[in-house]
């Protein structure tokens, strides 16, 4: 009895009929796995900014009250137990110590308590109101002296404005109307300060979007020529930002020199890091720098909220994360004459040497997987030329033109094999150059 299996011709059949059914299948799982990035990045998103900017709320965000009397004292602890650990208000001598305060952003608001006995009118207004006959000024008589609440409005609009919702109340229930006074505005041409943080984020697209054409397109170049383009290219992204802040939108006035070389370290961070990062993830960088470069970054930059405003993860963040660096960096260095520059510099400093040794990393990984290649490529290349040697026999008597034809037939072997594995080489070039145009939709569409 024959032992050979014949062919299932009802199983080739039901195939057949599966792929007639279903002619789209391959195609319809190839965009389906693709869809993975966006919805990863919807949901990434979602959690990032409804996290920290949903329900913003105080939190031991530091006031003053000025003065150095008892009453200034039992103000500043009356407020502190009402606050519930919103507030953190402590006392200050005098209005001067206040405004330097601010002006090294170590509060965000000083109330000034008017010294009794003082007035707003005086004996020389009232006499012109006099002279003037029945004049407004002179007919009130001197008025009772206002409040004062001092804020910097540079270095957060929205702090400023909860510490004037906090100040407003205590200022009526004294009978009198609050004088908010700005001490360190912001340019007239970005009335909110909001401004450096849209800078921000178009500076952050221009730089992780650059990282799929330089990671995907020049992936056939070497890691030192990668790098090269990644430096190249946040010098113009630099350039652009400061071009935006400065002639196009008036965003600040002066400085632009030193917001240049903060856009530069920013960006070029970025672009090193997502080129070394292209290198083990592949296709899904796009979603590795909008982690890190969107997602992370501008929710705790300060530009819309500071730290003093959000959760105890994004404050956390804002110390050390390198949005918060440029952000905190530029008003440091247009609004509070360099003050804490100089940490914030670091902060973008140490963003871009981390990398250079993620380019670093990666040229040592590429280097080992091209040695990794050659070995396997020229391993099957002998395998195939000795399979083949193997099966041709090569008599001993005659070796003439007979061993040149069996080494002919060899070194025919090898060609093969070598063109075999061009032929793999090409495929497998050709699924990377379909992986980078995917790769750049992606970045694009984002």
């Amino acid at each position: 009895m024959s032992t050979v299996r014949r062919p299932d011709h009802r199983s080739e059949q039901h195939g057949g009929h599966r792929s007639a059914r279903f002619p789209h299948s391959a195609g319809l799982r190839h965009v389906l796995t693709h869809l993975i990035t966006p919805l990863l990045m919807c949901i990434g998103m979602g959690l990032a900014y409804l996290g920290a900017f949903a329900n913003p709320a105080p939190h031991q965000l530091p006031v003053a009250v000025v003065g150095s009397g008892h009453s200034a004292q039992l103000l500043a602890q009356s407020i502190n137990d009402k606050a519930g650990g919103d507030l953190e208000v402590r006392t200050v001598g005098d209005r001067s110590a206040a405004v330097d305060r601010l002006k090294h952003q170590d509060i965000f608001g000083a109330y000034v308590i008017p010294v009794k006995g003082a007035t707003t009118g005086s004996a020389k207004g009232s006499a012109k109101g006099s002279a003037g006959g029945a004049g407004a000024e002179g007919a009130a008589g001197p008025s009772k002296a206002a409040p004062e609440l001092l804020v910097a409005t540079a270095g957060s609009d929205t702090s400023a404005s909860v510490v004037q919702k906090v100040f407003t109340p205590i200022a009526a229930h004294q009978g009198a109307p609050l004088k908010v006074t700005d001490v360190a505005p912001t340019a007239e041409d970005d009335p909110t300060g909001q401004g450096i943080f849209f800078l921000l984020v178009a500076i952050s697209i221009g730089s992780y979007a650059s990282v799929a054409v330089i990671g995907g397109a020049g992936a056939v170049l070497p890691v030192q020529w990668r790098a090269a383009l990644a430096i190249g290219t946040s010098f113009v992204v630099g350039l652009i930002g400061t071009a935006f802040a400065g002639p196009v939108f008036h965003l600040v006035d002066h400085g632009l020199r030193g917001l240049w070389a903060m856009a530069w370290l920013y960006s070029a961070g970025i672009l090193l890091i997502g080129t070394g990062l292209h290198t083990f993830l592949k296709r899904w960088t796009t979603l590795g720098v909008m982690t890190l470069f969107v997602m992370l970054n501008f929710t705790s930059s300060g530009g819309i909220f500071r730290p003093e405003m959000q959760n105890g993860f994004f404050a956390a963040l804002h110390s050390f994360w390198n949005g918060a660096g440029f952000v905190e960096g530029t008003r440091s260095h247009v609004y509070f004459g360099n003050y804490g520059l100089s940490g914030h510099v670091w902060t973008l400093v140490w963003w871009l040497v981390a990398g250079l040794l993620m380019v670093g990393v990666a040229a040592l990984a590429e280097k080992r997987r091209r040695t990794a290649e050659a070995e396997a490529a020229a391993n099957a290349a002998a395998v195939a030329a000795a399979a083949v040697a193997a099966t041709v026999p090569e008599p001993t008597a005659k070796r003439g033109s007979r061993t040149v034809r069996s080494a002919r037939t060899a070194g025919g072997a090898g060609t093969d094999a070598c063109e075999g594995a061009a032929d793999v080489n090409g495929a497998a070039e050709a699924d990377a150059a379909m992986d980078v145009e995917l790769e750049m939709e992606e970045a694009v569409g984002v």
